[in-house]
């Protein structure tokens, strides 16, 4: 008798006509909006850190699974690309070679290829190498590069502090919220990606148009996005109408740090991310709870990446939640 060998992958399965790789690089077409941004406010710097970082993830899974795992490399599928992209996203513009490679090591080695590969990290590759190197090399991943329009030179830049840590420092220091705003760019200024930060978290609408086109091509749902920003606004809300002079408004948590490139291009990851609607807005109202927690009541000035990561755990569990089916009744 002939014995057949039949291998499942990982939950969750969904059907779909979509294939890995046109999903993959319809995420990548979705970050060119933002990516063109950062090249126009740092430069070259921009162009560099995200080619070193998407050629060591695209290295290293292939490394891993031709000699480690002894696999097929699947480097085509694109995610390696995204994972790059995102990691170079969540850093300075200035970040020594060196510690992208490390961070690039962290997100595919540890993050992704240790659990299998596609379809069975249960962390966000990206976020865990941002964290890795935020815990690791606090100094060089705070040292934000300032704005400057086509700036081509790869070494001498001015850096300054992001809004949310002048903030954040400022309150600290017994600051008023209204004075510490008057010495920060426009609210203008930061929807067109006018300020300090991560090279690809630092333009509102340029995260937007990539979301609406995600949107459009029904590669994510409204479910995360929504429900995570819209937490973010109530909460913070609250807070300030409690007392603005201590907390600021909903509007700036919105358009400054990694709140849109979390909401749009991290938190729906499909690997890391529920698959029911219900779950879908029970994560994202918890993303965007932890965020405004962290950024005002914690130690970190942001607190997207964490949140993220944390809510990631959660999925297994958010899983479990089922809708119930038309007209069926409880079980006795």
């Amino acid at each position: 008798m002939n014995k057949q060998i039949l291998t499942v992958s990982p939950s969750p399965h969904v059907y779909g006509k979509e294939s890995v790789k046109s999903i993959m690089y319809g995420v990548i077409i979705a970050m060119i909006p933002a990516f063109a941004v950062s090249l126009f406010y740092f430069g070259l710097s921009a162009l560099f850190v995200t080619l070193v970082a998407v050629i060591s993830c695209i290295a290293f899974e292939w490394l891993i699974q031709k000699f480690i795992l002894k696999n097929e490399p699947s480097i085509s599928d694109g995610s390696a690309i995204i994972t790059g992209m995102l990691l170079a996203f969540n850093v300075p513009s200035n970040l020594p070679i060196w510690m992208i490679v490390v961070g690039s090591l962290v997100a595919i080695g540890v993050a992704k290829m240790s659990f299998g590969g596609l379809g069975n990290n249960p962390f966000n590759p990206a976020l865990v190498g941002r964290v890795f190197l935020l815990i690791s090399f606090p100094v060089d991943m705070t040292s934000w590069p300032k704005p400057s329009v086509l700036n081509m030179n790869l070494v001498d830049v001015q850096t300054g502090a992001t809004p949310l840590a002048v903030i954040k420092e400022g309150v600290k220091n017994g600051q008023q919220v209204s004075d510490l705003l008057n010495t920060l760019p426009s609210y203008f200024e930061m929807f067109i990606g006018n300020i300090g930060g991560s090279l690809g978290e630092v333009s509102a609408i340029a995260l937007i148009i990539g979301g609406i086109y995600l949107l459009i091509k029904k590669i994510i749902t409204w479910h995360i996005p929504v429900s995570m920003l819209g937490t973010m606004v109530i909460f913070s809300g609250i807070l300030y109408l409690v007392n603005p002079d201590l907390y600021v408004d909903p509007l700036f948590h919105l358009l400054t740090g990694g709140a849109l490139l979390g909401a749009i291009f991290m938190a729906t990851d499909m690997v890391t991310s529920p698959m029911h609607p219900m779950s879908m807005i029970i994560f994202g109202v918890g993303i965007g709870l932890l965020t405004i927690l962290i950024r005002v009541f914690g130690a970190y000035p942001e607190g997207v990446s964490f949140a993220i990561l944390i809510m990631n755990a959660f999925v297994p569990l958010l899983n479990k939640i089922k809708p119930k089916r038309f007209g069926e009744t409880k079980k006795v």
